[in-house]
This record gives structure tokens, C-alpha cells and sequence, in this order.
């Protein structure tokens, strides 16, 4: 039986504990709340992990962007990747104020914190972190801080020797793998959680988990199919539609079953070949939008982060929420590689709003139960903006 479970998938278990937790909730509500060590340890080694991986991760990734490409294309399509991924965010904003979200969270972590009450106050809290020493960043879990310093030191090191580099991405890659023991071990806390927050809330948590879920793959749905059409309409001067079907068809669905930008970079290579792109472009392009170009993890963050924010009642203006689009755009880029990646950048986002570690890890757990359909609609997104914005610059040229 043990045996059966290991060689599963991660998503089958995950589906597997989220059903025996609800089983556990309805059938033995008095026994469920005995389950909450579960959560916590899984809760704990998240917050435990999630600083460091930002900070190596973030670092290595622009550390080892490759400077000085020669091919006149790959600059356009790099902006695109990033304007892309803003108004992915954007967008997450929007349906954050139309459809918001509202999660069952352990408030009492949050201690004794009080919301900012203006952007000038959060302008100057943000400013604060920013210039945190790295070291205490690191162990408060200041992941503004973090962020500002895993991107200058990623940038200063763009020139340093291959085999700094190297040892960058060997940190990386050991980040990586402790990461992946410890989302190994989801299935057993998102069976705690699951079982202590159902037999604690109901069926109003399934509501809850609904109404999320709703509104990420929905917003990723218009990303597709309105942001990413725009964008194309404007390079290439023509009806984008048949470009962007194309992508969804062949790349985006083969990536919804991966759930891997980098396990899909084959099949995009394959495409874009098809669709006429000049090779010279597409090798450089492709991998280098597998690694950075993230519009569904910028919908993830900016939505997740706003549901903790509005569960708390922290008032926010939209000026404010334009800066966390930057904060998820940024935070984006390093989400590539690492399993349940966009997630673990949450912290950062809800580090703009002063949410303390301990409520922002427990949004990732929820982002955990969810991502069953909401890793996967992602990736599917990711993945085929890839090929999209390489094959529209491209043949724009030509």
C-alpha cells in the first residue's frame, strides 16, 4: 500500500489527502482539531525554507541571464515577457476588487500588527525593507528586503566569473531539492489542515476554496484571451486569434499535464519551428521563457496576496495595489524550477502590506490545496506565452 502511494503523482496524493481530510472532518469532527500538528510542522518548514529559497533563487536567476545577446529580436520579446506579466498582474488586480476573496486564516498569528493607513506610511515602510540588512532580512523573514538585495547582488554578479556562476546555480539547485523534500510532505499537511479547517468552518470552506480557484483560472483565462491577443494584435498589426489558438492548442495543453515550463520547452521548440520562427531566435527566446516569463505566477501572487489582505481588513488603495503588481512581477521571475514556486513567493507580495510570515505561510498551504487545477491552468499559461511572444516578434520582423 505504502509502495502504491510513493510511486503516485504529487497531485494524486494531494487529491487523495484533501478527500480523506474532508472524510475525516465530516465522519470524526471531534478527533480533527488532534490533527493540527500536522499543518503547523508543514506550515513551519515553509516559513523555515521560504527565505533563503527566495534569496538564492532570485540571485542566480539574473545573475546568470545572459548579457549581450546579439540577436536584434530577443530584446522585444524580452519586453514583452515583462510587460506581459505586469498587466497579468494588473488584471489580478481587477478581479481582486470585483470578485474579492476571503480565506479562513489564523489571525491571531498576525500578533499585534496594525495596518498601514496610507501609502505615504506604506511608501515608507517599503523604502525601510528595502534597505534592511541582508542578513537580518534573511532571519526575520523580511522578504522585501530580500528581494531588493537577491536582485542587487544578482545584477553584480552578471559579470562575474563561470565558475561563480556555477557555484550560484549548484546553491540554487540545492535549494531546489530541499524544497522538493518539503513539498514531498504536502499531502501530509494539507490532510491535517483540511480536516482541522472543514471540521472547524464547514462547508463554508469549500466556498472559499471555490470562489479562489474561480477567480485565478479565470483570470488567467482572460490573460489568454484578451491581454496576450492585445499584445500580439500590436506587434504583428493583424488579427492575433489564430496565433494565439494555435499556442493554447499545442503548447498549453500539452503543459496543463506537465505542469513544467521546462519539461515543455521541446514542444515549443517544435512549434515555433512549424509556425515559420528562425531558429536563432527561438533557441535563445524559448529557454529564456521558460526561466523568466511567469504571467500566471503574477496572477497567483497578486491574487493570494490580496485574499490575505482583504481577510485581514487592511484598507489598500489602487495605487498601492499598482506597486504590488511590480512586487508580483518581479517576484515572478524566480518562480521558475521550483515545485509549487509562485506560492512560495506569496511572503514577498504580502511583505508589502506588513502581513507577518506566519499568515502568509498559511495562505501557501491553501494555495497547496488548490493547486490540483491552479498549478496546472498556470503553467498551461506560462508555457504557451512562451512560444506566443517569440512567434510574434519573430515573424513581425520577417
Amino acid at each position: 500500500m505504502f509502495s502504491a502511494l510513493t510511486r503516485m503523482s504529487l497531485v494524486s496524493r494531494i487529491i487523495i489527502a484533501i478527500i480523506l481530510g474532508v472524510a475525516v472532518a465530516i465522519f470524526f469532527p471531534e478527533f480533527a482539531p488532534n490533527l493540527s500538528l500536522l499543518g503547523d510542522l508543514f506550515i513551519k518548514a515553509l516559513k523555515s525554507v521560504a527565505p533563503i529559497l527566495v534569496f538564492i533563487l532570485v540571485l542566480a536567476s539574473i545573475a546568470n541571464f545572459k548579457v549581450g545577446q546579439s540577436n536584434d529580436k530577443i530584446k522585444p520579446i524580452m519586453y514583452m515577457y515583462g510587460a506581459g506579466m505586469f498587466l497579468a498582474a494588473l488584471s489580478a488586480v481587477i478581479a481582486s476588487i470585483l470578485f474579492p476573496s476571503t480565506l479562513f486564516l489564523d489571525a491571531a498569528a498576525q500578533g499585534d500588527f496594525q495596518p498601514p493607513g496610507s501609502l505615504v506610511q506604506i511608501l515608507r515602510n517599503l523604502l525601510l525593507s528595502f534597505v534592511a540588512n541582508p542578513v537580518t532580512a534573511i532571519a526575520e523573514a523580511n522578504f522585501i528586503g530580500i528581494l531588493a538585495w537577491s536582485v542587487a547582488l544578482g545584477i553584480a554578479f552578471r559579470h562575474a566569473s563561470d565558475t561563480t556562476k556555477i557555484c550560484l546555480n549548484d546553491a540554487a539547485n540545492a535549494i531546489n531539492h530541499v524544497i522538493r523534500l518539503v513539498i514531498s510532505f504536502a499531502p501530509v499537511g494539507i490532510f491535517g489542515l483540511v480536516a482541522v479547517t472543514f471540521a472547524e468552518a464547514g462547508l463554508d470552506t469549500l466556498a472559499s476554496y471555490a470562489h479562489l480557484l474561480a477567480v485565478l483560472i479565470g483570470t488567467m483565462a482572460f490573460v489568454a484571451l484578451v491581454i496576450n491577443p492585445f499584445m500580439v494584435a500590436i506587434v504583428s498589426r493583424k488579427n492575433p486569434y489564430p496565433l494565439v489558438l494555435t499556442c493554447l492548442r499545442e503548447s498549453g495543453i500539452t503543459a496543463f499535464f506537465t505542469r513544467s515550463s521546462a519539461a515543455n520547452i521541446p514542444v515549443n521548440m517544435d512549434l515555433a519551428k512549424r509556425l515559420g520562427v528562425s531558429e536563432s531566435t527561438s533557441s535563445v527566446a524559448i529557454p529564456l521563457g521558460a526561466a523568466i516569463n511567469m504571467a500566471g505566477a503574477s496572477v497567483t501572487i497578486t491574487i493570494l496576496s490580496l485574499a490575505a489582505v482583504y481577510t485581514l481588513g487592511i484598507d489598500v488603495d489602487f495605487t498601492t495595489m499598482l506597486i504590488l503588481s511590480v512586487v508580483a512581477t518581479v517576484s515572478a521571475c524566480g518562480a521558475s524550477g521550483v515545485a509549487g514556486g509562485s506560492l512560495l513567493l506569496i511572503p514577498v507580495a504580502c511583505g508589502l502590506f506588513g502581513i507577518s510570515t506566519d499568515v502568509a505561510m498559511q495562505v501557501v498551504a491553501i494555495g497547496m490545496v488548490i493547486s490540483v487545477l491552479q498549478d496546472s491552468t498556470e503553467t498551461a499559461l506560462n508555457s504557451s506565452t512562451d512560444v506566443l511572444f517569440t512567434a510574434a516578434v519573430d515573424l513581425a520582423k520577417k
